[in-house]
């Protein structure tokens, strides 16, 4: 039994050596350990082998087994290395210049990222981060977003299993849940509970909603949002400060206007709509914008400031939507696709 198995070995070894392509290979994997393979015939023989042989002899065929098996896998690896090498064609050499030369340049999300926040800091605001899980009480709790509101169902947000843990997210309730953040207002909440105003931050950030994916839509976007506390401000700051961003931004002739809504962390609120009809693609006299209005008093007394005291003013709208509205973009898509032909444009 011994020589008829190191021979079998043998002979697998020499075949496998020669193999080069997967329809060879499995033919002879199965000429050895199929089901009519030759080392699987010689395991049906055990039920003949003498009881006081069997231990030795079972130790000899899972030794060639074990053998074979190795073989098969240095086989398979030799074959997957030379597919994968077709695949990838002659080697390329390092030292020659590449056939794409030219400027790298920023994503069009982030130019106009950056040039929204270089407009605040002009008139004295300062950029705020925060993470993009949150809690309930970041993220609806201190903004006056009851639980039986629509964005705190699970059907428009995305939840973290209840088991899910982040030491570098505290939760203020121990029963809240985790999740990823709705809009960057959260960041507000946490930049007043560092301290007392006046307060003046502007805030971009990526952003997660249950949204189907369209020309308009993303389930993740970008939004840029600003929060200003003071004594005595009023809505007449805030329509000052909107004038002064979009005409930066969008050139002179750009006007805009408020249209009563409701946000339930803003009181009075307003839906922002802009006249823009010089950029490209602007058929409409009006397009909405964003929203904003006064912070509600109800949000003060969550993070401990006196209403009485302070008064303040948020907004805040997407920064795929002011990309668009500049550079003549009519898919939200095409920010996410990493297609060069694109992205070369605004080099």
């Amino acid at each position: 039994m011994q020589a008829t198995l190191n021979a079998l070995v043998q002979k697998a070894a020499a075949e496998f050596a020669t193999i080069q392509a997967r329809p060879e290979f499995e033919a002879a994997k199965a000429r050895y350990v199929g089901p009519n393979g030759e080392l699987t015939a010689l395991m049906k023989q055990m039920g003949s082998v003498p009881k006081e042989q069997r231990p030795v002899v079972g130790k000899l065929i899972n030794e060639c087994k074990v053998h074979i098996q190795e073989l098969l896998d240095a086989a398979v690896d030799r074959i997957a290395a030379g597919e994968l090498k077709a695949q990838l064609g002659p080697a390329v050499d390092p030292t020659l210049p590449s056939p794409d030369a030219g400027p790298g340049t920023y994503h069009p999300l982030t130019l106009v990222r950056e040039e929204m926040c270089r407009i605040l800091r002009k008139v004295g605001f300062a950029v705020a981060d925060g993470p993009e899980v949150e809690t309930e009480f970041y993220c609806f709790d201190a903004l006056c977003t009851p639980a039986d509101h629509p964005a705190r169902d699970a059907q428009d947000t995305f939840y973290f299993p209840e088991t899910a843990r982040f030491g570098n997210v505290e939760k203020r309730v121990p029963e809240e849940k985790y999740l990823l953040r709705t809009h960057t207002s959260s960041v507000q909440i946490r930049t007043m509970l560092k301290g007392p105003p006046p307060i003046r931050i502007v805030s971009p950030g990526r952003v997660y909603r249950r949204d189907t994916t369209d020309a308009t839509h993303s389930a993740n976007f970008h939004q840029l949002e600003c929060l200003y506390v003071d004594r005595n401000v009023t809505v007449r700051d805030l329509k000052a400060l909107l004038d002064y961003i979009f005409a930066s931004l969008l050139g002179k002739d750009t006007k805009t206007r408020f249209r009563p809504h409701y946000f339930g962390y803003t009181e009075p609120s307003f839906e922002v709509d802009l006249s823009a009809q010089h950029l490209p693609k602007v058929k409409k006299e009006w397009i909405e914008i964003g929203g904003c209005g006064m912070v509600d008093p109800a949000v003060f007394s969550a993070v401990g400031y006196d209403p009485e005291v302070w008064t303040g003013y948020a907004f805040g709208m997407g920064l795929e939507r002011l990309a668009m509205l500049l550079y003549g973009i009519d898919d939200i898509r095409y920010f996410y696709q990493n297609d060069l032909r694109f992205l070369k444009q605004f080099a």
